[in-house]
């Protein structure tokens, strides 16, 4: 028998079905649930042929560790589709565009660099596999269904994996408060990677040295730093406004 997850909230458990409907083992909708986003998700349960299971919100709450679930939770297949970078660089017919984050923990943080990516048009969000929250239940809900259609690869070295870019004709910038330019001074009209450190420490130093090169969003109010997700759409949007 296959291992499964869940996952929670009617973005997610919405966009799921309409994405990777195979993947849904079952579905538990809170009793009384009778608004029109549950009644959404029934006509795509039923579209799909996926059960669903009508509970008690305390069940739920047991479920996902008192998580704001929404009053819906679904089983899913606990297998993510790997991809690696080739997967995603090889088909592209337009200059790549990918968003790397170096030791992003908070899963909040991640769905919304998530969002983000999928609203900018990148190919992909790039991560290591440790120092790093993980695509999570937390994740996918913050994500709002972008976690089914930007791919999300997780890598072992990221240095590395940075290197491979470089190989690969992709000019790969970090995003560093103290850089000397600012993200609008850049040419990004080739393939362009995006790499963002956690809030707090910022880029690793390994990471900043295997940049091509930094470059900062100006600042010109008080405040010393932006959320990471904010400074993921920033960037990924200078790329796409350039681009235009």
């Amino acid at each position: 028998m296959s291992e499964t997850r869940l996952i929670h909230g009617f973005h997610a458990i919405i966009a799921k079905l309409r994405h990777a409907a195979e993947d849904i083992k079952e579905i538990q909708l809170a009793e009384g649930r009778q608004d029109a986003r549950a009644r959404d998700l029934l006509r795509a349960a039923e579209a799909a042929g996926i059960r669903v299971v009508v509970t008690d919100a305390a069940r739920l709450d047991g479920m996902t560790g008192g998580a704001r679930h929404q009053g819906v939770v679904a089983r899913i297949t606990a297998t993510h589709r790997y991809l690696t970078l080739d997967d995603v660089l090889e088909p592209l017919t337009e200059s790549a565009l990918l968003l790397v984050l170096d030791g992003v923990q908070d899963p909040h943080n991640l769905g919304a660099c998530l969002r983000v990516a999928d609203a900018a048009g990148a190919h992909a969000v790039v991560a290591p596999k440790d120092r790093a929250c993980g695509l999570n239940a937390t994740a996918v809900k913050v994500a709002s269904g972008a976690a089914d259609t930007v791919p999300y690869i997780t890598v072992t070295n990221l240095a590395r994996s940075l290197r491979e870019l470089k190989e690969r004709n992709v000019w790969v910038i970090g995003a560093a408060g103290e850089a000397d330019k600012d993200i609008y001074t850049i040419d990004q009209e080739s393939s362009i990677a995006w790499v963002l450190g956690a809030e707090g420490t910022g880029l690793r130093r390994l990471t900043r040295d295997t940049c091509d090169e930094l470059a900062r969003i100006p600042m010109t109010g008080t405040v010393e730093s932006l959320n990471v997700s904010v400074a993921a759409g920033i960037c990924l949007f200078e790329t796409r406004r350039q681009r235009r």
